[in-house]
């Protein structure tokens, strides 16, 4: 499960997609309707915070915004607690440059194109606010 900091502006097809597909799964776990990945690292961060469904609710809104500008169909309506992302949830600078790191390989693979596209810098999602700080505890490095 990769629920990505970054901005989904940066994601190609594949990623977005998957960051979908993995979203709704982690929405899921928080929802208690499934059993697997209950101890997802990624997860931590969600369950944090004092409405863990409407911060991953917030997080689809923000995957379904981006997919919309680029002209794709996520279904909406399997956001239980649709929000509004406005930078609630912290994420560490470190963090953030990590996952540009990881996606950059990522893409170098399967999407140069995006690959060459990808800022220095990368933005975030929406729902984030980046604080200065290294990788984050929950991270999986390896």
């Amino acid at each position: 499960m990769r629920l990505w900091s970054l901005d989904p502006a940066h994601l190609d097809r594949q990623g977005l997609v998957a960051c979908w597909r993995e979203a709704l799964l982690a929405q899921a776990v928080l929802a208690g309707r499934t059993r697997g990945y209950q101890h997802h690292p990624q997860l931590a961060r969600f369950r944090a915070q004092p409405d863990p469904l409407g911060a991953v609710g917030a997080f689809l809104v923000g995957l379904a915004d981006e997919a919309g500008r680029r002209g794709y169909r996520f279904d909406s309506s399997r956001i239980d607690r649709p929000g509004k992302p406005e930078g609630s949830i912290p994420v560490t600078d470190g963090q953030v440059a990590h996952e540009r790191e990881h996606l950059a390989a990522k893409l170098a693979a399967r999407s140069p194109g995006d690959a060459a596209r990808l800022p220095v810098t990368a933005g975030v999602h929406p729902l984030f606010r980046v604080t200065p700080g290294p990788v984050e505890p929950w991270e999986r490095r390896g």
